[in-house]
């Protein structure tokens, strides 16, 4: 707990931004004066703050990779298919749906996945639902999209269909295309964030 100002404010170092970030928890009666506060604290301090709303916040975990429960991913989604099996306590012995989980973990590479997309044509803009291709095959769709200001391109999550298992090798190794008003424009996927995979800037 901290005080802005007059208000008392709980802070939690949590990002959803990719970056290292803060969430303020504040009780709303005091959330103007919070604001004030904060940004003349901002102010004094020689910077000007920008405000940037839900759209700005949903491009830049799109650029992570952050997903984002009913949107990119849902209930028919399993926590490895999602990319989040480090999250998953295996040693926990009596969580629902851990020996479906543990079946899934030993059958080998997963068939589908949620996998991260980046255009390679900057000019082209991405708004979720459209085809993704490999080789010319239709083999999923985006999910949710945004123009990544970042990595300079339009990018995205979609959810892939594959019967040789989704790998690193296997993204490699194939032509990948995400149809865009009727245009195949090629595109980088990847299972990793293509914005800082290792983290470092969130641990700063």
């Amino acid at each position: 707990m901290l005080d802005i100002g007059p208000v008392p404010v709980r802070v939690v170092r949590v990002t959803y931004m990719g970056e290292l970030g803060y969430e303020l928890y504040i009780p709303t009666e005091y959330s103007h004066a919070a604001h004030d506060a904060l940004i003349a604290g901002i102010r004094a301090a020689g910077v000007e703050p920008v405000h940037c709303g839900l759209l700005a916040l949903d491009s830049l975990r799109l650029e992570k990779g952050y997903r984002d429960f009913a949107v990119d991913i849902d209930n028919t989604d399993t926590p490895l298919q999602a990319g989040l099996g480090f999250a998953v306590d295996f040693t926990k012995p009596d969580f629902i749906g851990r020996d479906a989980l543990l079946r899934q973990k030993a059958s080998g590479p997963l068939t589908r996945r949620i996998v991260q997309f980046l255009l390679q044509d900057p000019g082209q803009r991405l708004h979720g639902n459209e085809p993704i291709l490999c080789d010319g095959r239709d083999v999923g769709y985006i999910r949710a999209a945004a123009f990544g200001p970042t990595l300079g391109a339009s990018v995205g999550l979609g959810v892939v269909d594959h019967p040789d298992g989704i790998t690193p090798d296997l993204l490699r190794r194939h032509r990948w295309e995400v149809e865009v008003c009727d245009a195949r424009i090629p595109a980088t996927p990847s299972l990793a964030p293509l914005y800082d995979p290792r983290g470092d800037r969130v641990r700063q």
